[in-house]
């Protein structure tokens, strides 16, 4: 890229080792999830959870920063994550979280941008 005059700029892909991380918080009827270490873009333009017991995906919303919430009651159930970074691209971490978490663990991926 090069610079043509002072305002214009270059997007320069983010690098990560390892894979996408996942640190859930909250309590019952409030899941936030904290997402981290993420390569390419390096944000999350949406993110839906899905259950081991259903076929569907949910959406959740932002909350702030890298933290995503659900209102649903996830706890210590099996979850699959989808995410879609701000360059378009979809990864799908499947029961990237086992059954019988509790709040407060960190889950990494062996998936990345």
């Amino acid at each position: 890229c090069l610079q043509v005059t002072k305002t214009d700029f270059c997007r320069v892909p983010c690098v990560r080792k390892g894979g996408v991380r996942f640190k859930i918080a909250g309590h019952d009827y409030f899941n936030l999830v904290n997402v981290f270490n993420v390569a390419a873009a390096g944000s999350i333009k949406s993110m839906d959870v899905k259950t081991s017991n259903s076929d569907a995906w949910a959406p959740m919303g932002r909350n702030w920063g890298a933290n995503w919430q659900s209102l649903a009651n996830l706890t210590g159930k099996m979850l699959s994550f989808r995410l879609t970074n701000t360059d378009g691209q979809t990864l799908v971490f499947n029961n990237i979280v086992p059954a019988g978490w509790t709040f407060g663990q960190t889950f990494a991926s062996k998936l990345q941008f």
